[in-house]
């Protein structure tokens, strides 16, 4: 039954125990099977309370009182257990390693098989139908530690879908992707909804990436309240997104810049029926002829010069390849490549937690081998991938303290440096909140504020903006960009093409534990064979500029970037 309502929200209001407001008021909404539904919103808007709310974690894990009604399956889902739920609401985590149990992935995907004492013949069939379903056979006896970042998440999915579910839940299925890798999830869920007709939800603050395939319906939230549930064609139309701190497609900012008025008939939700008359197109070329080519930044001198890299684990995986590079001082650079390219060890390398076994190191003229990791740490800052491998203390302020704490400084200076550096990251409300009680993109903040709080000559951060959404992207990288201009030499290592855009004039590419390109960012996104062999993803300011007749689409892309810098710091 196509129509059929399968989780309806009432009047529905949620406040947690631990909190004097509530997180969510008024929510009405029904999402039907067979649906495909988009929730976006700002960090703090509420969009995870109300995922919790249809898997069961409010309020079996996460007390608090409820108004209103929730049903899910047509049952009462505050008086269902995490168990009753779980057979029709399937979850999708954003940190894959977080839902794996079994030492194997056909283990993992067997789990809940298990709990239902299903027998063994049953058992081994329904997990290679799963696997056939989400494209892992080939790994089923594979550690899940072992395999991709993409292939982890079809995993998970496979191990929810054991159940005959009436609802998939992905809760920010990007986070931890690189492009191309993103797009097959998408795909992915496209297809499995298709085959399974279940309701899918997506809770994800990049819209773009998520319409890649279309959607149904979109609801935005704000403040914990709905402020719009329809169709995504609309709701792009207008400005909502913008004022509501979510980022729009960058092919409707640009065509909003370019002052074409956009209506829901042209489509401008799925990029590959956008419809666009030659008027329009016109119009947009125009625009682009009248905005001003950006000034190239001067070179400066070199900070970090690498030549001739190799590097090979103690398991015999040979993950860099004879890595030449030249890192100027006061440079913004992104490195960028698929999951597995050697982005990660190439930091752990230079930072002294790995020693290559062949090659120069230098910085400013000093050979790093000759330093050890503490005295690198002087120079060199770095922020993980996952923040839960870099926390060790029980508050924020002293996890941020820490490493000014280890150096000597004065209790004065710390609390000054501290508070400066928590204010800029967005967590100085929280200073004194223990750093269990936050969320993953928040426990993301506070290990960046750990190695910006001293200073370094140098940093590299892994992932910085993953799971942010745009307020918090902003925060932090125009902090970055300001450091950068004080003269911080500032290396990203990166999924995120818009920041790569907007912030890193270069990008040295990865690609099989080999450097194959280095060049300005625009023109890497903009080079059809680099993206392809980089599992990146060609920006849509590509895809708009070839509609509309533009000749260099890397500098249609270059001015686009320059302009909406301008306008998001007016």
């Amino acid at each position: 039954m196509e129509n059929e309502v399968v989780i309806s929200f009432e009047d529905f209001g949620f406040k947690y125990t631990a909190q004097a407001e509530p997180t969510l008021y008024h929510i009405d909404l029904k999402i039907h099977r067979g649906e495909k539904i988009l929730i976006a919103g700002p960090s703090g808007c509420g969009k995870s309370t109300l995922a919790h709310c249809i898997n069961g974690l409010v309020p079996n894990s996460y007390p608090g009182k409820a108004t209103g009604k929730l049903t899910v399956g047509g049952k009462d889902a505050l008086k269902l257990d995490l168990f009753g739920l779980s057979k029709m609401v399937g979850t999708v985590l954003q940190d894959s390693d977080g839902q794996f149990i079994g030492l194997t992935v056909a283990e993992d995907i067997a789990f809940a098989l298990e709990n239902d004492c299903i027998p063994t013949v049953e058992m081994h069939a329904a997990v290679e139908r799963i696997a056939e379903l989400v494209d892992i056979k080939r790994v089923l006896k594979h550690a899940p530690h072992e395999i991709s970042g993409g292939q982890k998440q079809r995993v998970s999915l496979g191990g929810v879908m054991v159940n005959d579910l009436d609802v998939l839940l992905f809760d920010e299925p990007l986070a931890n992707l690189d492009p191309a890798t993103g797009k097959q999830a998408i795909v992915l869920i496209d297809e499995i909804q298709k085959r399974t007709g279940c309701a899918v939800i997506i809770i994800e603050h990049r819209v773009e990436d998520v319409l890649y395939r279309p959607v149904d319906r979109m609801v935005v939230m704000g403040d914990g309240r709905i402020l719009y549930d329809g169709d995504p064609d609309s709701v792009l139309c207008g400005g909502l997104l913008q004022e509501s701190g979510i980022r729009e497609p960058l092919y409707v900012t640009a065509l909003k810049y370019a002052g074409v008025e956009l209506t829901p008939d042209m489509r401008p939700s799925y990029l590959p029926e956008l419809k666009l008359d030659q008027a329009q197109k016109e119009k947009v070329k125009a625009w682009f002829e009248t905005q001003p080519a950006p000034k190239k930044a001067a070179q400066t001198p070199v900070l970090l010069r690498v030549e001739n890299l190799d590097f090979t684990y103690e398991t015999g995986h040979h993950a860099l390849h004879d890595i030449s590079a030249l890192i100027h001082k006061g440079e913004m650079l992104s490195i960028v490549g698929t999951n597995g390219a050697g982005k990660s060890t190439f930091s752990k390398v230079v930072c002294g937690f790995e020693k290559a076994q062949r090659g120069v190191l230098e910085l400013d003229g000093t050979d790093l081998n000759t330093l050890s990791i503490k005295e690198r740490a002087d120079h060199i800052g770095y922020v993980m991938q996952n923040p839960n491998q870099m926390i060790s203390k029980t508050q924020i302020f002293d996890e941020v303290a820490l490493g000014l704490r280890n150096r000597g400084v004065s209790e004065e200076e710390i609390r000054s440096r501290v508070e400066e550096t928590l204010k800029i990251c967005g967590l100085y409300p929280f200073r004194n909140w223990p750093v269990s009680a936050l969320s993953y993109g928040q426990k993301k903040r506070v290990t960046i504020a750990s190695i910006l709080v001293l200073r370094p000559e140098m940093i590299l951060l892994d992932e910085p903006t993953a799971g942010q959404d745009l307020k918090h992207y902003t925060e932090i990288m125009d902090f970055l960009s300001e450091l950068n201009r004080q003269g911080v030499t500032v290396v990203l290592i990166t999924h995120d093409m818009h920041l790569m855009l907007e912030y890193t004039p270069r990008a040295i590419v990865f690609n099989a534990g080999t450097v194959i390109d280095d060049k300005p960012a625009a023109e890497v996104l903009n080079t059809p064979q680099i993206v392809e062999a980089a599992h990146l993803k060609e920006t849509s300011l590509y895809h708009l500029s070839q509609a509309c007749g533009i000749d260099s689409p890397e500098e249609f892309t270059r001015r686009f970037i320059a302009r909406d810098r301008e306008v998001r710091k007016a």
